[in-house]
């Protein structure tokens, strides 16, 4: 497996540009399974694990995929699909692959589905997406972690979530797209990610209004064209590389930054004492010239503060002055990572689901292991600033997320490089 090898205490200094977000684009990728007829175009596509493992899902059910790395675009043509089967082996490399039940269903009236994997945060149950399904009109059958789904036609029908799953939401947006009658969607997710899908839908030729609020209306249609599209920028980058500047006491120019997406962090970061300029044509100057503040946070669905950035604000207040609380209220099993903080020095203690981040002085160097996609990202940012040199293993998961991070850290000033190895 591959390793990072960072040699710490490098201000962060320069320009950097924000790719396209993960999150967003495998639904719009799962989404292009809607497309009857045309060539799916999505620009801003970085080299993420997880996309090629979507289009190898798609490619064994027919598709046409062509994806070029240099120009960051995809290409998918779904005139042809015959397979309606997601296998096990690929969807259990992550959840997001449970996004092509929707459009399956909604095109070719069945699919089965392996329940889905990811990174290790949490159960993350998909019962939400199948109890919507369901309320739709689709027979759902379960058979050793198959799911096999089926149904005669696509109803429009109301359904509320007990919680606002993104993916839950993109599912049954998908599904709605091509149902008969109006679909309504109560306290469906917010994210920036969903109102992305459902702009990208509407180009295709779906009727969906609201996205971007709790309630979301889908009018079904008859048939879905394929289009192109730019994926939006991902904040979640663009969140670790204000983290990057402010924990290393550098100023860094991030482009391509879109700070509405990004309300409550940058608040939060602000009243740590870290400097976010806005400016102008989505360019963000970030710098932090002086020890920051500590603050509290609690995670929620957007428009609160993103869970997939509670490890990466975990890692800015373990060097801040002061104590601050971390509440994650998302996912029940995310301070897996505080033991690989505390490894470095940090002085983080974890109980259920609230953390308590003492900062210190100053950090130095340790041998750590990513558990995760967004704390392997955490591990980085603490490593940046760490006396000596780290070594971060498992980084397989960060590159599910982030594309060559350490060519991209380097140029702005970093130390980091990969130690190649077997396996993953």
């Amino acid at each position: 497996m591959d390793k990072f090898v960072i040699e710490g205490s490098r201000r962060i200094s320069g320009e950097i540009e924000i790719l396209g977000v993960k999150n967003g684009i495998l639904p719009l990728i799962a989404a292009s399974l809607l497309a009857s007829r045309g060539k799916t175009t999505i620009t801003n596509v970085p080299y993420f694990r997880d996309v090629a493992t979507l289009s190898q899902i798609l490619c064994q059910m027919g598709a046409s995929v062509n994806y070029d790395r240099a120009s960051r675009v995809i290409v998918i043509d779904c005139e042809q699909i015959s397979n309606f089967t997601a296998p096990y082996d690929l969807v259990k490399q992550m959840r997001a692959s449970f996004l092509v039940l929707g459009p399956l269903l909604a095109r070719f009236g069945q699919a089965n589905i392996s329940l889905p994997g990811g990174c290790a945060i949490g159960a993350r149950p998909v019962n939400m997406h199948i109890n919507a399904l369901e309320r739709l009109g689709v027979i759902i059958n379960q058979d050793e972690g198959l799911i096999k789904a089926k149904t005669a036609g696509l109803r429009g029908a109301v359904f509320y979530f007990d919680f606002p799953s993104h993916t839950g939401t993109e599912n049954v947006i998908t599904a709605a797209c091509l149902a008969k009658g109006t679909t309504t969607l109560v306290n469906a997710s917010c994210e920036p990610e969903v109102v992305d899908l459902a702009f990208f839908l509407n180009k295709m030729g779906a009727n969906i209004v609201g996205a971007g609020t709790p309630v979301i209306m889908i009018e079904g249609c008859s048939q879905l064209s394929a289009v192109e599209h730019e994926a939006i920028p991902s904040r979640i980058e663009t969140a670790f590389f204000f983290v990057a500047a402010a924990i290393t006491g550098g100023e860094l120019v991030v482009k391509n930054a879109i700070l509405s997406n990004l309300g409550i962090v940058v608040d939060k970061m602000r009243q740590m004492g870290v400097e976010i300029i806005d400016l102008g044509n989505n360019a963000v100057m970030v710098r932090a010239s002086k020890r920051l503040r500590s603050v509290n946070f609690t995670t929620w669905p957007f428009p609160g503060f993103p869970t997939d950035l509670q490890p990466q604000m975990m890692a800015l207040l373990s060097v801040a002055e002061g104590t601050g609380i971390v509440k994650e209220t998302v996912f029940e099993n995310r301070f897996m990572h505080v033991q690989e903080f505390n490894r470095f020095g940090a002085n983080i203690r974890a109980h259920l689901d609230e953390a308590v981040v003492t900062g210190v002085a100053s950090l130095r160097g340790a041998p750590v292991m990513a558990s995760d996609l967004q704390a392997g990202a955490g591990l980085i940012l603490i490593a940046l600033v760490a006396e000596g040199q780290s070594i971060i293993d498992r980084v397989y998961h960060i590159d599910r997320g982030y594309e060559r991070i350490e060519e991209r850290l380097s140029s702005i000033g970093a130390s980091i490089t990969r130690q190649k190895g077997d396996g993953k």
